[in-house]
């Protein structure tokens, strides 16, 4: 199916309220299967801890066990908070990623820590993790690693030590960088790196990240043009008030996030539509609806064929945030699957 512009999927494996984590897990499984057979680009996981709502704990498992599971889809990390990690160890699971599916890994690298400051800090003091503060040497690090000669060391005596990832790669992982600022547009852009706004999250600043990664890029060996793509929050379903419905449980989440209230596992449908008047989230809850795309078939693929000319990008990264009724099974997303079928549908049609 060719798919204009191309789509992707973002997934965070969300857990609702009458989910165990295996059942989140499977029906990812089953969404990203579907995305494979309707030819969408790349499936990645996120990395969040200690979240009620959220499964995508550890990407490089889920993307081993998709990969396995899929065809031709690329899969990886959206992303791999690289201060909770050691960059030898990031280096040597994408390197085993690359070996299990070679051509179809993608490693995208952020900066934040994907948690709350208690996780934070546990992470700091029960593992070996990376100073945030050198965030671009960690970077260049894992390049190094990750390549077919792999990096040197040089010992205190003046001795050259080899490191390499894996023994004798043949290929190596696309490295992409991740961000919501400035800040890693331009490192991306001084790399040569391939760059990723976080638009299903924050939205402010987007134009000018772009603006400052195209303008700034200096070509690399890997990468000779800037390449970018943007993400975007999605509920697609037959009729604009079933996507609203199933929208309003995620809409709901991310306001108790941003009005810092406890976090609880992800409502159903039905549970939200019953749920009280609330003022305080209310005003959060209609901008976030302004930006993100809750349409039939047809409207969104719409806002998003306009948002790609807008940004000149010919690839778009659906999160798909629709919720599930209490009466849809535990062990998959009806709503989400919707959204992707609906969406290649409208796209490939165009």
């Amino acid at each position: 199916m060719d798919i204009s512009p191309r789509l992707s999927v973002l997934d965070l494996v969300p857990v609702r309220t009458d989910q165990t984590s295996g059942g989140a897990v499977a029906a990812s499984v089953r969404l990203a299967q579907l995305a494979d057979r309707l030819g969408f680009t790349r499936y990645w996981f996120a990395e969040h801890h200690n979240m009620p709502a959220v499964a995508s704990t550890t990407p490089p498992v889920l993307i081993a066990s998709i990969a396995a599971r899929t065809e031709r889809i690329r899969v990886g990390s959206g992303g791999v908070m690289l201060p909770n990690h050691a960059p030898l160890v990031v280096a040597e699971q994408f390197a085993a990623l690359e070996a299990l599916a070679p051509g179809r890994i993608d490693l995208g690298i952020g900066r934040a820590p994907g948690s709350d400051p208690v996780i934070t800090q546990l992470l700091r003091v029960s593992g070996p993790t990376a100073d945030v503060d050198r965030f671009p040497d960690h970077v260049a690090d894992i390049l190094s690693l990750l390549s077919p000669d792999g990096a040197t060391l040089r010992l205190t005596s003046g001795r050259e030590y080899p490191i390499q990832a894996t023994p004798a790669a043949s290929a190596v992982p696309t490295l992409w960088l991740l961000g919501s600022s400035d800040y890693s547009a331009k490192l991306a852009a001084e790399l040569g790196l391939p760059y990723v706004f976080a638009n299903h999250f924050s939205g402010d600043g987007l134009e000018r990240a772009l603006e400052l990664y195209r303008t700034e890029y200096r070509p690399s060996e890997s990468h000779r043009e800037p390449e970018t793509f943007l993400t975007v929050n999605a509920s697609v379903a037959p009729t604009v008030e079933e996507a609203r419905e199933r929208a309003l449980p995620q809409l709901r989440s991310m306001a108790r996030l941003r009005l810092n209230r406890p976090m609880r596992p992800l409502e159903t449908v039905d549970e939200a539509l019953a749920a009280p008047a609330d003022s305080d989230a209310e005003g959060l809850i209609a901008a976030m609806e302004r930006r993100w795309v809750i349409a039939d078939a047809s409207g969104a693929a719409s806002e998003l064929r306009a948002l790609a000319d807008r940004h000149g990008i010919d690839e778009v990264m659906v999160a798909p945030i629709s919720g599930s009724y209490a009466a849809e099974p535990a062990d998959a997303t009806p709503g989400r699957e919707q959204t992707l079928e609906l969406l290649a549908g409208a796209l490939s049609a165009a």
